[in-house]
């Protein structure tokens, strides 16, 4: 009969706290604080070991709660631990929802760090876990590159509609006008930037056209019609004071510099990505649509395809997956998506399927299909539901590691 020791811990950027427990739920030692790098950790392995030796325990399984980088160093440390590979260890990164879900069970408990580390390691000795956590190293420089991407292309987006807002404040009409395709290229911010209302009123015509020629190098096909929308902008917006155009000038310019600086990062970090993808065998990139970022993305999450059973517990695992509401004799006809899984990895299927539906004719097909079935959100769904059918061919791929085929029209 086994005999296995559960350790849960719970982690703070400083000090972590392991609890101990037997296949019974009773404490084998008191809780342990030990601090948050490699002495700590070097001696809550001491102590662990010393417990299984004492207690004869022949297993250990030991649970963390998911607290962004600050259980990354440990959970590495655990896994590469020679001196742990005789009890054959299994260690679970918990998602906090399942704990903070068990804890309700408990309604008497306190809030201490003590507690939380009870609650995991009973939680862990509970069992239903996700899969083991496995340390994937070819994929975790990817990893950090694909997730910085993430986050700075979120930046870029914030510091856009931002930018937005305050030029309502000097051109009111510009974006109903929209007399550029792309409100932040070269020539649409030289004229945000460079004039105010007053001055492109009064300016003549042809030292407008003048103007976006030099500054467009010639590429705009009429310039003529483009610099009287921009009187016509100039005419129709709000005036503002001296004080407020100096404001918001200096407002709208240190906002472009933020958006110039975080594009120049993310065509740094795509280089970057490029580099660490090219190096890792993948066949992603055979499929019409999906580029280098996205597949990197997507193979940097998902890691070694063997962890995941199915495509099923892949799609689970993106958070892409629906809850059944029903009750008696009432089903929902709408239900939301679950989002406890991997936000990364939803990210860029959901940014791989966007692509896919306007270059590959498979899931254009079935993304036309989908819109027209929508009662409301038309596009979100439609888009979603392309995702999912993503999940199903990249697994598809990853298992069988062959080239992609497109489906053969029926005659």
């Amino acid at each position: 009969m086994s005999n296995p020791l559960f350790v849960g811990i719970d982690i703070g950027s400083k000090k972590n706290y392991a609890c101990f427990l037997n296949s019974s739920g009773d404490r084998v030692t008191h809780s342990l604080p030990f601090d948050n790098n490699l002495p700590g950790a070097q001696s809550i392995l001491s102590s662990i070991l010393s417990l299984a030796k004492t207690h004869s325990f022949d297993s250990i399984s030991i649970g963390l709660e998911a607290t962004s980088v600050y259980n990354s160093h440990l959970v590495n440390f655990f896994f590469f631990s020679q001196d742990l590979s005789p009890f054959n260890p299994q260690i679970y990164v918990i998602n906090p929802k399942l704990i903070k879900g068990f804890k309700k069970s408990y309604p008497d408990l306190p809030k201490t760090d003590d507690i939380d580390a009870f609650v995991i390691t009973d939680r862990l000795r509970f069992g239903r876990l996700p899969a083991s956590a496995k340390v994937d190293l070819p994929y975790l420089s990817l990893r950090k590159l694909t997730r910085a991407r993430f986050h700075l292309v979120q930046n870029l987006s914030r510091e856009k509609c931002f930018f937005l807002t305050n030029l309502f404040i000097k051109f009111s009409t510009y974006a109903q006008y929209k007399p550029f395709s792309d409100t932040f290229g070269a020539t649409s911010t030289s004229i945000i930037t460079s004039f105010s209302t007053e001055d492109l009123v009064s300016m003549s015509l042809e030292q407008l056209i003048s103007f976006i020629i030099q500054k467009g190098k010639n590429r705009f096909q009429n310039p003529n019609l483009i610099a009287q929308e921009l009187k016509k902008i100039a005419a129709d917006s709000y005036r503002l004071s001296s004080k407020m155009k100096e404001s918001i000038d200096i407002v709208l310019s240190s906002i472009l510099e933020n958006i110039t600086t975080t594009q120049a990062q993310i065509k740094r970090i795509d280089k970057a990505i490029l580099k660490e993808l090219a190096g890792i065998k993948h066949t992603l990139l055979s499929v019409p649509g999906i580029g280098p970022v996205s597949a990197a993305g997507i193979i940097a999450e998902i890691g070694n395809i063997s962890s995941f059973k199915n495509q099923a517990a892949l799609a689970k695992f993106a958070g892409l997956v629906w809850n059944k509401h029903q009750s008696g004799n009432f089903q929902a006809e709408e239900t939301h998506i679950s989002k406890s899984g991997n936000r990364y990895l939803r990210y860029f299927l959901v940014e791989a399927a966007n692509c896919l539906r306007l270059h590959n004719p498979v899931f254009n097909d079935f993304y036309s299909r989908k819109y027209q079935k929508s009662n409301k959100h038309h596009h979100k769904r439609a888009l979603i539901l392309c995702a999912r059918k993503l999940v199903r061919l990249i697994y598809s791929l990853l298992q069988s590691k062959k080239l992609y085929e497109s489906p053969k029209k029926s005659s």
